[in-house]
């Protein structure tokens, strides 16, 4: 990889230095190996397979490269992290959580960074169908939790879409800030608690029932009931009422969630998605921000700073931002 010094690499469980080898990464007693493009440091299945199923099904929905007038990745990305391209030149970017690469993407088109992209599902190969092979860029299969690398290295560390999926909410986020170097930047983005209506939502009420599915028999449901729950959807909101009712919709948040600019098939599909996402996870844990702020500032980070932003087609996300 080109630019600033390497990421030295070290075995999340025995602690020994990895070695890059045409078969994975090595330590003198381990060897985790190097398939379809990703190193491996996981065993078996995990709490993520939903997430290797759904973006190998779907690994281009997302992507900006796919859609001539969407651009909802970079918007986010730089709207949430307000990095500047120019400034990252030759600087390691760590990505944990990648998905099928939306922001991978992002941050090896529109930037010169070195990125060490990270997933714990089999989400890693529709990346690397998406975005490798690449000279600035690593992909490695592992847990935020046993993550391959030496602490306090890298120049900024990024996480969207992930915290709240993660066991332990707080642990996550320690295992983040681990990564950072001092002068660097941790950037995270996660479902908020608005209020006593935030759990009174569909994907709480159902989830219990839909998570007894198998990932194929849920996206059937789905693909099946699609049509009439997105003309029902619309339906409500141009009635002037779909803020309250479509809450109890089994459908994912189509006004304010998906680009108005795609083709009716592509936001079909993207509805499919993201309503699958909606209801497939192990763990869903909004947090409040300012108990996420506090706990970075007890992590021994500083700057730190997170609010509610609006981003594309009126998208929200709420972020907090943190140095070391």
């Amino acid at each position: 990889m080109s630019g600033s010094s390497e990421i030295l690499m070290t075995s999340p469980y025995s602690g020994l230095p990895l070695e890059e080898t045409p078969a994975g990464l090595k330590s003198a007693s381990e060897l985790f190996p190097y398939q379809n493009g990703a190193y491996r440091i996981v065993n078996g299945e995990n709490y993520t397979d939903n997430f290797g199923f759904q973006w190998n099904k779907f690994q281009k929905t997302q992507i900006d490269q796919q859609h001539d007038r969407s651009f909802q990745s970079k918007e986010r990305f730089f709207s949430v992290t307000q990095w500047h391209k120019e400034n990252l030149q030759g600087q390691n970017i760590l990505e944990v959580g990648s998905g099928a690469g939306r922001f991978t993407e992002v941050v090896l088109t529109h930037t010169t960074a070195n990125l060490y992209s990270v997933d714990y599902s089999q989400a890693v190969e529709a990346n690397y169908r998406n975005n490798g092979p690449h000279s600035r860029l690593k992909l490695f299969q592992a847990s935020i939790y046993e993550l391959p690398f030496s602490p306090h290295q890298f120049d900024k560390v990024f996480c969207f879409g992930v915290l709240q999926h993660t066991p332990d909410f707080k642990k996550s986020l320690a295992s983040l800030a681990m990564m950072v170097k001092p002068g660097g930047e941790l950037v995270v983005d996660f479902y908020p608690i608005k209020g006593w209506y935030t759990k009174v939502h569909a994907k709480y009420f159902f989830r219990p029932f839909t998570r007894r599915l198998s990932h194929e028999q849920l996206l059937q449901w789905i693909e099946s009931n699609v049509d009439w729950m997105m003309r029902t959807s619309s339906f409500f909101e141009s009635a002037g009422i779909g803020k309250i009712v479509n809450r109890f919709l089994p459908i994912c948040d189509v006004k304010h969630t998906i680009p108005s600019q795609l083709s009716k098939a592509t936001k079909r599909e993207w509805v499919i998605l993201d309503t699958f996402d909606m209801f497939s996870p192990d763990f869903d844990q909004p947090q409040r921000l300012k108990i996420v702020l506090a706990w970075l500032t007890q992590l021994g980070l500083t700057e730190v700073t997170g609010r509610t932003i609006y981003y594309g087609d009126g998208n929200s996300v709420t972020f907090a931002r943190a140095k070391k």
